[in-house]
């Protein structure tokens, strides 16, 4: 009964394993104890709802930014005039 007490009133694992459940799965014991602390902790359910949102806004980040950089297109005439600025400065040193 000990134990259960700890699952119960531990917030600050509970909040432990609702982060390290973002990046990897959480063993059959750890999904246990969060799902008990869930049951009976309001802030901590409504952390794991902004934990989740937040964390599908950081993947929809890196995903937009990882397409707009392959979608970049320099244009020939952007690319000559770079090359012409990079040449007269190695030349002028």
């Amino acid at each position: 009964m000990n134990h259960l007490k700890k699952v119960i009133y531990n917030c600050k694992q509970a909040t432990l394993l609702i982060e390290k459940r973002q990046i990897k799965s959480l063993s059959f014991r750890e999904t246990i104890e969060l799902r008990i602390h869930l049951a009976g902790c309001s802030m901590c359910k409504l952390y794991n709802k902004q934990s989740q949102v937040i964390h599908q806004m950081v993947l929809q980040l890196f995903h937009d930014t990882q397409q707009q950089a392959s979608s970049l297109v320099l244009d020939e005439t952007f690319k000559k005039e770079l090359q012409d600025r990079i040449e007269t400065e190695l030349n002028n040193t």
